[in-house]
């Protein structure tokens, strides 16, 4: 039986009953979709996900990958996994129609990623080549792409993005790589890279590098980076693979979880490689990968609670211990399944509540991507609109990546713990699930670098815009009659927590100005805490537009039982969520109100 557990009624319910994302199919980038299309997509992808991919999903964690003179030789059943997925042309997902893409929204495409991500995301790791590849496709020259791009998706490569350095970690600006001219198009990259994802692996023919190297002569910090594409087999002007090029794998890392995708040590010595878009512009160009990859990232790691949740709450539904509390000094009272216990209550709520409110905020981000999108079909890029549009979703990626990451390696302990002693063994994947879940609170910016990105560039740099924007509407929803009066205790809480969220940040301001000329210590203490406090207000929002949704539903009076039961579900999750979370916003303001530099003082050999 797979190990993987999918929520398919609740990506449908956040796609096409709150969202409605289905208004757009049949039109401008969505031409070629329709709804019966869409489920149909789901559909197979969540066959794909709980058969193919999950299958090798226990075989990657035990069965060590080899590495031999470069080259790393990967699980069979990771590749047959891969097999499957490029087999079934999967890859089009992310794709553009011109690269051979299905013309799929963004939130189609994050809502199938998500199940296989949650199945065995270092299998969806390897497949990802294609995807960099249509990155890469927009901002390449038209010879790039003709090149090196068509046949990079054409061919299915793999593909890394590489930027950290052993002495250069999230100091990207630090690294050392260098690049030279050799005055024939390309480039000579020399340098040692570490912690790259899928650095080497067997299944592909080629693998492509997005490597941040300086040219000589640029200057230090990231502004001296370029981007270079190396291939690990250079193209010859045929078509043909050519000779190896010398960049090697010249190390495994033996890590804690995900332990299937090759996280390797990459050794350049003169590697060949072109200049992407032949402009030095590379921590620019780079962070177009990156943002996917905190998306990414985000996505993992929420999936892999939801899977843990409902692992754990098949575990509580079958497994029978103890009697009723209301019983329990009746030692001749019949067991029950311990679902019907207090405590393992309050923790399958308290998993249900997150792995379903950061999936609506996958989802909503996602439709801020399908409105992009839209937008940049119909010509309307550089728009007003378009900015907004932009900037909210680079506003959201943080809360999604930070707290999603977060909060998902946290409460899957609570999935275990439902287990209990048999959740610490290796029959149930749950203890699996966390391990591999810790690298994504440490993935393409650790946490705090999450916080400080927030405060400082998403919200510093428009002067708060973008989030007043934000909070306005949450406001206009809270103060409306969401639910028709019946979460009106929720919408009070709700405004609660936004002036929580707004005091806060007003605190974090006026530290920039404290008299001792270190305020930005205070600020640094308190990005974390504040990227929690406003993802959990963005959360309880989503959830009760959730609830009002779900409300209505139930008042039509046409849901069957089976809907009933999930629609009665979204609403005690998000009231759950708003009466159990969003008072901790307060404690939090409270904290930062009356935050010093105490700790910034004390001497190092005292910490």
């Amino acid at each position: 039986m797979s190990h993987y557990r999918s929520n398919l009624r609740d990506i449908r319910f956040n796609l096409f009953e709150v969202l409605g994302t289905q208004r757009h199919y049949g039109e401008g980038p969505y031409a070629q979709m329709d709804t019966n299309t869409a489920h149909a997509i789901l559909d197979e992808v969540e066959r794909l996900a709980r058969t193919e991919f999950a299958a090798s999903f226990t075989e990657g964690d035990r069965t060590p990958l080899q590495l031999s003179e470069g080259e790393v030789t990967v699980p069979d059943g990771i590749n047959r996994g891969l097999d499957a997925y490029f087999a079934g042309g999967w890859e089009g997902l992310t794709l553009p129609e011109h690269l051979g893409g299905f013309g799929a929204p963004k939130s189609l495409s994050w809502a199938s990623q998500s199940m296989l991500l949650g199945a065995n995301p270092a299998v969806f790791m390897y497949a990802s080549g294609p995807f960099f590849a249509s990155i890469t496709d927009r901002i390449c020259t038209d010879e790039q792409r003709e090149r090196w791009v068509r046949p990079w998706v054409e061919r299915q490569w793999g593909g890394t993005m590489v930027m950290t350095e052993p002495d250069a970690g999230s100091d990207v600006g630090a690294g050392r790589t260098k690049a030279v001219d050799n005055g024939d198009g390309t480039w000579s990259i020399t340098g040692v890279k570490r912690f790259i994802t899928n650095g080497d692996f067997d299944w592909p023919e080629n693998i492509m590098h997005l490597v941040l190297a300086r040219p000589e002569g640029h200057g230090p910090g990231t502004k001296g980076l370029s981007l270079f594409l190396v291939p690990k087999y250079w193209l010859n002007e045929d078509g043909n693979l050519g000779e190896r090029n010398p960049v090697v794998a010249t190390g495994l890392e033996d890590k804690m979880g995900l332990k299937a995708s090759a996280t390797c040590e990459l050794t350049f010595d003169g590697a060949r490689g072109v200049l992407v878009g032949d402009v030095h512009d590379g921590i620019r160009q780079m962070f177009e990968v990156v943002e996917y990859a905190r998306m990414m990232v985000g996505t993992k790691a929420i999936e892999t609670l939801s899977t843990g949740y409902l692992n754990a709450l098949d575990y509580a539904r079958q497994r029978v211990q103890g009697a009723d509390l209301t019983q329990a000094a009746d030692k001749t009272a019949p067991r029950v399944e311990i679902i019907r216990h207090p405590d393992v209550r309050r923790m399958l709520m308290q998993q249900k509540s997150h792995a379903e409110g950061l999936r609506a905020l996958v989802l909503y981000t996602a439709s801020i991507q399908d409105e992009i999108d839209r937008l940049e079909q119909a010509g309307d890029t550089g728009s007003e609109a378009h900015t907004a549009a932009v900037k909210r979703n680079d506003l959201l990626l943080p809360l999604l990546k930070g707290y999603g990451s977060e909060k998902s390696y946290e409460l899957l302990s609570q999935s275990l713990q439902v287990l209990g002693g048999s959740g610490y063994i290796r029959d149930y994947p749950v203890e699996q699930y966390i391990r591999d879940a810790k690298i994504d609170t440490l993935y393409e910016g650790t946490t705090g670098i999450q916080g400080q990105d927030l405060f400082f560039r998403k919200i510093g740099k428009d002067q708060g815009q973008t989030l007043t924007a934000l909070l306005t509407e949450i406001q206009e929803f809270a103060k409306g009659d969401a639910g028709n009066g019946a979460l009106e205790a929720e919408r009070a809480r709700l405004v609660s927590a936004l002036e929580d969220v707004q005091q806060t940040l007003g605190t974090m301001v006026g530290f920039l100005g404290h008299e001792s000329g270190r305020g930005v210590y205070l600020v640094g203490l308190t990005t974390t805490p504040f990227l929690f406090s406003l993802a959990e207000l963005v959360i309880g929002w989503l959830h009760l537009r959730h609830a009002e949704t779900a409300l209505a539903a139930l008042e039509s009076g046409q849901a069957d039982d089976r809907d009933r039961a999930f629609y009665e579900g979204k609403v005690s999750s998000a009231r759950w969520f708003v009466r159990e979370v969003l008072p901790q916003l307060a404690a939090r303001r409270e904290v930062a109100a009356h935050a010093d530099l105490d700790v910034m003082d004390l001497a190092d050999e005292a910490l």
